[in-house]
């Protein structure tokens, strides 16, 4: 019987927005942590970073082990860690004299889930038969946007209609889409880049000039998204002027909805646009809109530089998958693995730069603006190199 790839390819979108239901639910219940279970703001603060840290030892570990567990048995894994996190939210802090441990041990679980999913399942759809893979990936990678943006639409309806004490309820909810995923990815068809046993070791990666291109290109796109991303209400609402509901939704909702009109913009036109000279043109549109937040004296202006980064960093996380994968053909979920945790590197370290200088700057969020395009102005410097060597 002909494989249905097209189920497969469906589960892997449920598996982006899997992981942006993990990535962006608890952080609409930090002030109802905050206020129910008398955790400190400082605490609180501790769960985003447990969460991206255990999805970079995830990366790891699948560098590792993935291959000899199975793509499927992986894969399925994360679904099943994703709803145990999700729902356990609903009663597991009730267990702990101090919910604090109970909260951390579901960001744990359900990030060990996110991470699975952000390894595999680009992998899985590379080596699904599609014709235009570089758009059909731009385009897989929309739905974590769409995900990010349902959540927080979604959830601030539910909180409306029934009450943010009754967040419980959601958090089972929600758990109901990795619960569903979890039959799709047990039988859809699932092919392997490599052949078992012939995938790149990680220290042949490092021996190839192209890989560490590749990871400066990852560093930087994960940086470059997530430095305006994660500051995104904050800069919005304290260096723009603008109320709080407004910053939150005109930050960080319309950052996802712009990045994601990106991807789908790709999606349907990628064939007929060179990926190169699309991620060189993001990238210098993703510095100008730095520079336009960071130094427009005009709020408006700002905030439009501050939307528009959504759709400038969109194409370069998938885009750098895109160009690497066919270079390094035997590269395997090491490569894959490899590209995911300099993503999570660049998340992680350009935010927390970001944060430093500003603080440094007397809380001034335009200079660590200002000081956060420095990494979209590498990325443009990356790809210009790797087109010359290309066309060499």
């Amino acid at each position: 019987m002909e494989k249905n790839y097209r189920k497969t390819l469906i589960a892997c979108y449920l598996a982006f927005i899997t992981q942006a239901i993990t990535a962006n639910f608890a952080p609409l219940l930090f002030l109802k942590f905050h206020t129910d279970y008398s955790i400190s703001l400082g605490q609180i603060a501790l769960i985003p970073t447990a969460f991206f840290l255990t999805q970079l030892l995830v990366d790891v570990f699948c560098a590792r082990f993935v291959d000899s567990i199975g793509y499927r048995r992986s894969v399925v894994a994360s679904e099943v860690a994703s709803a145990l996190g999700l729902a356990g939210l609903a009663f597991i802090p009730d267990l702990f004299a101090d919910p604090f441990i109970g909260i951390m041990i579901c960001v744990v679980i359900y990030a060990i889930g996110s991470g699975l999913i952000e390894v595999l399942a680009s992998p899985i759809v590379e080596a699904c038969p599609f014709e235009h893979k570089d758009a059909v990936m731009s385009l897989l990678h929309s739905f974590y946007c769409w995900g990010s943006v349902g959540v927080i639409l979604l959830s601030t309806l539910f909180f409306a209609v029934f009450g943010i004490e009754h967040w419980k309820w959601l958090a089972c909810i929600w758990a109901l889409v990795p619960l569903y995923n979890i039959f799709n990815f047990a039988t859809c068809p699932i092919e392997h880049l490599t052949e078992e046993g012939k995938g790149m070791k990680i220290r042949e990666l490092f021996r190839l000039p192209l890989f560490w291109v590749a990871i400066l290109l990852m560093v930087c796109a994960g940086a470059s998204e997530l430095s305006m991303a994660q500051w995104a209400s904050a800069f919005t609402e304290a260096a723009l002027g603008f109320t709080k509901t407004v910053g939150d939704l005109a930050g960080p909702c319309l950052f996802a909805v712009t990045m994601g009109i990106c991807r789908v913009i790709y999606g349907k036109f990628g064939p007929r646009m060179d990926l190169t000279k699309f991620m060189i043109g993001s990238g210098i549109l993703c510095l100008c809109c730095y520079l336009l937040a960071s130094l427009s004296s005009s709020p408006v202006l700002g905030l439009v530089g501050c939307i528009l980064c959504g759709f400038s960093v969109g194409i370069m996380w998938p885009g750098t998958i895109s160009i690497t994968s066919p270079r390094i053909p035997k590269g395997g979920t090491a490569l894959f693995a490899m590209l995911a945790m300099a993503g999570d590197l660049g998340g992680a370290f350009g935010p927390s730069l970001v944060g430093t200088v500003t603080q440094q700057a007397g809380d001034n969020l335009q200079s660590g603006m200002l000081v956060g395009s420095i990494f979209p102005l590498a990325l443009v410097i990356a790809l210009v190199l790797l087109s010359h060597k290309a066309k060499n």
